[in-house]
């Protein structure tokens, strides 16, 4: 059974415990609040003992877990066991142990487990040992928060420490501007609310206070920018272009991702004009998840010619990162790669 990391908390207090939870996701934050969260809710229910098993490399002893499970506790305590597979890759014999290992632990109702880890694809999510562990209790996404949603994030955090923004459109603005300043970086962010806690205590915070307090820790990732270019949103597009290149991120690695961006576009295109529907289209160019919500607002009205002018832009672009001049583009790689996004956002907006 999935959760959203927002429901934990409400599932946690009314109870009763499932016997296993499964926290996946790559926000450390998140990851890190539902197992303290586990592990307190654990702890009022009895589970005093606990035995953390970190899997690592392909000669972990899983018969030991196995066995874990079929166990009493030696003084009869109730157990915490805690599953951590950093890699998200069990491996064969890993995936049968696991298996196992929920049919034995849902026969022991002293056992209690936390399965954690890193952000899986669709196919790990499909694999047997995930399907066992989430058949055997509750599985958690701890997806980091997406930019849109984040004044509400913060908003809801200051609440939970008894502080506020302004009312009204000012205190729309404040959380705005709070969260270009911790975009990507959420555990920075808390820091942040933690330490407006300390710095002010309760009641409403002013927009002053907020900027002379709140230190920019922003990070970005290349696959983020390219959601927002296919956005249309182009002062946000420029705003993490910045931020990328003041972080040291190549060149060229962020080019590719706009480059890749537009040759999609170029094969989506020629596929809808030989008669394919644009979901098959879209499943055979491996487009998914908030890409596809983008490409299939813009594929049914961008031209071919605007496909064709961008295919030539990201080919000029090309040429000035590995340092050929060209007349109407600027010597400069950034500067190129910034006009090339900015010409995609215009395109597709």
């Amino acid at each position: 059974m999935q959760l959203r990391h927002d429901q934990l908390s409400a599932h946690l207090a009314k109870g009763p415990l499932k016997a296993v939870y499964t926290l996946h996701g790559d926000e450390p934050l998140l990851q890190q609040e539902a197992g303290d969260a586990i592990r307190a809710a654990a702890r009022a229910a009895g589970f005093t003992e606990r035995q953390v098993h970190t899997v690592a490399g392909a000669h972990f002893d899983w018969s030991g877990l196995i066995g874990a499970a079929s166990e009493m506790s030696l003084f009869g305590d109730r157990q915490l066991i805690e599953i951590r597979i950093p890699s998200g890759k069990p491996g064969k014999d890993g995936s049968e142990a696991l298996q196992r290992y929920c049919e034995a632990a849902a026969g022991n109702d002293g056992l209690l487990t936390m399965v954690s880890l890193p952000r899986l694809d669709k196919q790990q999510q499909s694999s047997a040992w995930f399907t066992a562990l989430d058949g055997a209790g509750l599985s958690v996404r701890c997806d980091p928060i997406e930019r849109q949603a984040l004044p509400m994030w913060i908003a809801q955090r200051l609440a939970a420490q008894g502080q506020q923004v302004e009312g009204g459109e000012a205190g729309q603005r404040t959380l705005a501007f709070f969260a270009d300043r911790v975009e990507g970086n959420l555990l920075a962010a808390h820091q942040e609310i933690i330490k407006l806690g300390l710095l002010h205590g309760p009641g409403t915070l002013t927009a002053e206070q907020i900027e002379a307090a709140v230190v920019d820790v922003a990070r970005f990732n290349v696959f983020k920018l390219s959601e927002t270019v296919l956005s249309g949103h182009i002062d946000r597009t420029l705003r993490m272009l910045e931020g990328l290149e003041a972080e040291g991120e190549a060149a060229v690695l962020v080019h590719w991702t706009l480059s890749e961006d537009i040759l999609t576009l170029q094969r989506a295109r020629r596929g809808l004009d030989g008669g394919k529907p644009l979901p098959m289209v879209l499943r055979e160019l491996r487009v998914w998840g908030p890409r596809e919500r983008h490409f299939e607002r813009i594929l049914p009205r961008i031209k071919p010619a605007a496909v064709s002018r961008l295919l030539a832009s990201a080919a000029a672009v090309d040429g000035v990162i590995k340092g050929l001049r060209h007349p109407q583009w600027p010597a400069d790689p950034w500067e190129a790669i910034r006009r090339l996004a900015v010409q995609l956002s215009r395109a597709v907006a």
